[in-house]
């Protein structure tokens, strides 16, 4: 069915190119990694600012990869693009983020139960209250039973989405406090999207640096090497 909002003004896919089910991370070249290692005949349907999306088949199931760029502003935008002009039903996205927790180390997963923010992006919908932007509870048992069966490393909870990378103030120990995780820039907006929108959605992380200990790993190693989170979504299809 041809859709009138197609392409848009940072997607150039026609209505159909895209999947129902979307893998997204921030950096459009690690899609571009994962687009090339596990689809079978991927095709590019975006390139519009350098945010590369391919549709390909994953054992026989059709599914798209795309980039969200950084924070919440750009993962907004193109996660709203995609659930209310493109069909999509569900948005799984993989990324990289900050350790706050004493058990949670390099290449260790956290699955996002749920996301904490200090970003006011919640203010567009006036609401009367906090918003608590949780993650799709079928999507998120049946990832922590892939990593089970992976014997995978990783944590279910809370992680925080900060608007804020180079902060002026750190105020990392009341996040600890409160039990939470590990810090990211995209996942709470993800979150409210989809619950706008009626659809579902997913935040699984790799732990790409520690904020405590000063463990960290290189932008290439962040591309390439963080394929079990990927392999996880990928059984989300």
């Amino acid at each position: 069915m041809a859709n009138n909002h197609t392409p848009t003004p940072h997607i150039g896919a026609k209505y159909g190119d895209i999947a129902e089910t979307v893998i997204m991370a921030g950096d459009p070249l690690r899609v571009k990694f994962m687009a090339e290692k596990y689809l079978e005949n991927p095709v590019l349907f975006n390139e519009v600012r350098g945010m590369l999306g391919y549709t390909g088949t994953y054992k026989g199931k059709r599914v798209s990869m795309m980039g969200h760029g950084m924070g919440m502003p750009s993962i907004g935008l193109y996660t709203y693009e995609l659930y209310h002009f493109y069909g999509v039903k569900t948005i799984i996205r993989v990324g990289s983020a900050g350790s706050i927790h004493p058990d949670l180390h390099i290449g260790d997963l956290v699955l996002a139960e749920g996301a904490c923010t200090d970003s006011n992006y919640a203010d567009q919908f006036n609401l009367d209250g906090m918003f608590a932007p949780i993650g799709d509870f079928e999507l998120l048992c049946k990832a922590a039973e892939t990593a089970r069966k992976m014997d995978l490393n990783y944590k279910v909870g809370n992680v925080v989405s900060s608007d804020i990378f180079y902060r002026e103030n750190p105020h990392t120990q009341g996040w600890i406090n409160m039990g939470v995780l590990a810090v990211e820039m995209e996942v709470a907006a993800l979150y409210m999207n989809a619950a706008r929108s009626g659809k579902r959605a997913l935040g699984i992380l790799t732990i790409s640096d520690h904020i405590l200990t000063g463990e960290a790993t290189t932008s290439e190693q962040r591309k390439t090497t963080f394929t079990n989170m990927m392999e996880v979504a990928l059984s989300l299809v």
